[in-house]
């Protein structure tokens, strides 16, 4: 029988659930990040996208489209904006905005936490657990979906988790969490 066919699931018990990534999941973000998102839609709706429209217009009635440079890369750009309008429509018909500083105080590291952890070196790092859309990994803020967030989620403060990395497994302590309100 193949293994395409077996129960596989059942025998790792242990193993955490891999969060959806799948356009079918939720989209679990901050205010913040939402609100940015629809800004961004906004500008491309309102003011971009009419913008390039006007351009290929107007290139459209210069005559030969072939050789037309305006009309050529205007469409072009007029399809980028289609593109992202769409992809931002979904992605915040599915958003389930979660707002970290309305959660209660807990000392268990979940969804807008902000984790400060420390290494087995005694580096300390803190890291803001917030949506696929507002990763920032210069400003500290990791995906829920990442593996290092995988680790983190569900831990309490004073726990140490593991964590895969391409260099080796690393072991986390986390030393606090936080839940304030993220820009």
């Amino acid at each position: 029988m193949s293994k395409a066919f077996t129960r596989e699931a059942e025998a790792d018990q242990d193993e955490p659930a891999v969060a959806p990534t799948s356009a079918a999941g939720p989209n679990y973000m901050t205010p913040a990040g939402h609100a940015r998102l629809r800004a961004e839609l906004a500008h491309l709706v309102r003011q971009e996208r009419p913008a390039v429209v006007n351009v290929v217009a107007w290139a459209a009635g210069n005559g030969d489209r072939s050789e037309n440079g305006d009309y050529i890369y205007g469409k072009k750009r007029l399809r980028e904006i289609d593109r992202r309008i769409r992809f931002l429509t979904k992605r915040l018909e599915q958003a389930v905005v979660v707002d970290p500083a309305a959660r209660e105080a807990t000392d268990r590291v979940y969804f807008g936490a902000t984790v400060t952890v420390s290494d087995e070196h005694g580096n300390d790092a803190r890291y803001s657990i917030v949506g696929i859309d507002e990763a920032d990994a210069a400003r500290g803020r990791i995906s829920w979906i990442s593996p290092l967030a995988r680790c983190l989620l569900g831990a309490h403060e004073g726990d140490c988790v593991r964590c895969p990395t391409p260099n080796g497994t690393r072991e986390l302590e986390v030393v606090a969490v936080e839940y304030l309100a993220l820009d």
